[in-house]
């Protein structure tokens, strides 16, 4: 059945062009750096007209506004693509009015933006995963944060950043183990439990912040970082070339979880049995799988793979541990769960829209644009509730999703 609020939610951006664009025009042009100086191929910056070019695009959004709601009334859906035109058009359309007068850093935007998003996209898989197999992982965030403090002291401690890698993806599995069993074997309701584990982890970890790792920084909390590893010939494709060959392992281990991840689940027996219990627990019973063992050791990887994501801020980004640094990003990531419909693809890319978001704040900040920072740090948590309640209001989770399974 089709629904309004995909047309509503577009007109309510079309809205926003219209006052931004049109209403608060800002004359001049807008410059896009397309190239860095390692690229084999040097391609020229992209000068627009500011008003002119925004004008265009507000007319664009506004036919994709009527296009939608036609579709609507006459009881068929939005089509997916009218939905990612319409965001690429806004985005270009928000990028042109805000660097008026200044030049825009592509690569530097989009380099930036899967760095932010990598933690996201780990969490996210961990919470596909957990999902489909009929666990609500609402203790993501625990996990990333677990998984960035002991990566840092055993980073540290050993001088190998793999080990630190290794010890994450184990901080991950075990606080996966504390949601399991409570979840799982004792019946306790998953979201209480996930919430549980993120204070638990958040104040543990803070308290051996301040009394083990800030007294012993140099021993305890100076883990080595990855360096970047270019990849011959694809790293200076323009463009693409720095943001995606120009990475670190953890980007690389990235890019195969999500394809692993995606296949697991969808075209191998593992993934039948997986999905099975996440729909129908009852079914799977009855053909032999054992649910609660499936349900324990699929939200063990799911803790994992979390985990991953954590490490990322110790041993690829940020390098130390810090209170609290994963600011909220696992909640970020279950909101990508929902917004890619629970499928491990469409995560990421939900999760990549998210810390493009997050980035954009930064990169305009330095280039000087006009708008305000505070407006451009609630950007991502209000792309965020418009992606959940306004996108994909329509979209269900697996039929099982938090629901304990008592074998009768």
């Amino acid at each position: 059945m089709s629904t309004w609020k995909t047309p509503i939610a577009l007109g309510i951006f079309a809205l926003i062009a219209i006052v931004l664009f049109v209403g608060l025009r800002r004359e001049g042009s807008s410059t896009f750096r397309l190239s860095t100086a390692s690229d084999f191929i040097q391609l020229p910056e992209l000068v627009t007209p500011t008003f002119p070019t925004g004008i265009v695009f507000t007319l664009l959004l506004i036919a994709a506004v009527v296009w939608s709601a036609f579709r609507v009334s006459r009881g068929q859906h939005v089509r997916l693509w009218v939905i990612a035109v319409f965001a690429v058009v806004f985005l270009a359309g928000f990028l042109t009015w805000a660097s008026a007068g200044e030049t825009l850093p592509v690569p530097g935007l989009l380099i930036g933006a899967v760095g932010l998003s990598t933690p996201l996209i780990f969490g996210a898989l961990g919470g596909v995963i957990g999902e489909r197999v009929g666990v609500v992982n609402v203790a993501i965030e625990g996990q990333l944060l677990a998984g960035a403090f002991v990566s840092a002291v055993v980073a540290s401690a050993t001088q190998q950043p793999l080990l630190g890698l290794v010890a994450a993806m184990v901080a991950g599995v075990l606080v996966s183990f504390v949601l399991a069993a409570f979840a799982i074997k004792y019946v306790v309701d998953q979201v209480i439990v996930g919430v549980v584990l993120n204070v638990l982890v958040t104040g543990l970890t803070s308290f051996l912040y301040s009394t083990v790792l800030s007294p012993n920084q140099e021993t305890l909390n100076s883990p080595p970082r990855f360096e970047r590893i270019e990849i011959p010939l694809l790293s200076q494709i323009p463009i693409v070339g720095p943001v995606l060959f120009r990475q670190t392992i953890i980007v690389y281990l990235m890019y195969i979880a999500v394809a692993v991840v995606w296949f697991a689940l969808f075209k191998t027996r593992w993934g039948l049995r997986v999905r099975s219990v996440g729909e129908h627990p009852q079914a799977a019973d009855t053909v032999g799988i054992n649910v609660n063992r499936t349900r324990f050791w699929t939200v063990s990887l799911a803790g994992a793979i979390a985990g991953l994501g954590g490490a990322f801020y110790t041993l690829g980004s940020v390098g130390g541990f810090t209170k609290e640094m994963t600011a909220g990003n696992g909640f970020i990531a279950l909101a990508a769960v929902i917004f890619g419909r629970w499928d491990p693809i469409k995560a990421t890319l939900a999760a990549l829209l998210f810390g493009f978001a997050s980035n954009l704040q930064s990169v305009l900040s330095i280039i000087g644009s006009p708008v305000p920072s505070e407006f451009m740090l609630m950007l991502p948590y209000v792309v965020t509730i418009f992606a959940v309640a306004g996108l994909v209001g329509q979209s269900k989770a697996p039929a099982a999703s938090g629901k304990a399974y008592i074998k009768q």
